[in-house]
């Protein structure tokens, strides 16, 4: 009987220190709701730790991919969420993340949809960003990386990105300072748990599962944030409905102009970070007044049809 009761707690003595490892007490709490989709997740990427890489580098998740010896840190993230995918009948892959191989594209996919976060705050070819609802730039490092989002690194400082890494989670050290806890694939041929400073300079940035930052946008630029851009201006009678194209062309970029003049803003026929804030401010005061505007949306259901 006591053999029987010693092998009890054991187990929940082991039970309990894996709950607490998956779950440390000391992980920040997400300042954005954790979607249920992003816990599956992150529960088929942590079933996966400890997997080792075969024979001249293969590894199922490039196989998935369609080249079993291929450097596999990518592959291993969108073998995830296809998992999740399958098991839970949603379609998280090219609408909450990228399926990607090639170095820049899983970055360059997020910026296009608006979810991007420079560890520096500032994205080159389009300007600074900001939090939504503030009017001060991101510093270096501010940016608490939040629960499935992924961290993109370029080991050789030419902006070019060299691996990619999902958050498990946060925490905070004594001097301040955050820790991102992280599940990444191909290190250097393992899945694992790893951790990195949220001021570590091989750092590119962050593709978010919320859309929490707004940023800078000027002539060339494409994406949604220009589409939402667009959008606010012809809401506004700034532009004509034809002219939403998420393309930053001429004629955005004349209407950002006589906006900015017309309110008294320094013309440079780039959405900054006032001539956004007054237009906001703009839209949701008309938006207020206009009783079509209070039309209750239904639930967006996209990710679990």
């Amino acid at each position: 009987m006591k053999r029987i009761i010693a092998l009890v707690l054991l187990q929940a003595l082991l039970l309990s220190t894996a709950c607490a490892e998956e779950n440390p007490p000391s992980a920040l709490r997400p300042l954005w709701p954790v979607p249920d989709y992003v816990t599956r997740l992150l529960e088929v990427a942590s079933g996966e730790v400890g997997y080792k890489e075969g024979a001249h580098g293969y590894s199922k998740y490039g196989e998935y991919w369609g080249d079993a010896y291929a450097q596999w840190c990518a592959e291993f993230l969108c073998w995830s969420v296809d998992q999740v995918d399958k098991q839970d009948g949603t379609k998280l892959l090219t609408v909450v993340y990228p399926r990607y191989s090639g170095q820049n594209t899983g970055m360059r996919w997020f910026i296009k949809e608006g979810r991007w976060i420079a560890r520096n705050g500032n994205l080159p070819d389009w300007g600074y960003q900001w939090f939504k609802g503030e009017d001060q730039f991101i510093t270096a490092g501010e940016y608490v990386p939040q629960p499935g989002d992924w961290v993109f690194f370029s080991w050789t400082g030419d902006g070019n990105t060299s691996h990619v890494a999902m958050v498990e989670y946060a925490t905070r050290n004594q001097d301040g300072s955050v820790t991102i806890h992280c599940i990444e694939g191909n290190n250097p041929s393992s899945v694992a748990r790893v951790t990195y400073s949220t001021g570590d300079k091989k750092i590119l940035g962050y593709g978010t599962v919320h859309d929490v930052a707004d940023w800078t946008m000027r002539f060339g630029n494409t994406g949604k944030k220009v589409t939402e851009l667009q959008e606010k201006l012809v809401y506004l009678g700034w532009l004509t409905p034809d002219n939403i194209t998420g393309h930053f062309g001429i004629n955005t970029q004349d209407a950002i102009t006589r906006y900015q003049t017309q309110h008294g803003l320094k013309v440079l026929g780039i959405a900054n970070i006032e001539t956004q804030t007054l237009l906001n401010r703009q839209v949701e005061e008309k938006k207020y007044k206009d009783p079509l505007a209070w039309t209750v949306a239904e639930e967006d259901d996209d990710y679990f049809d």
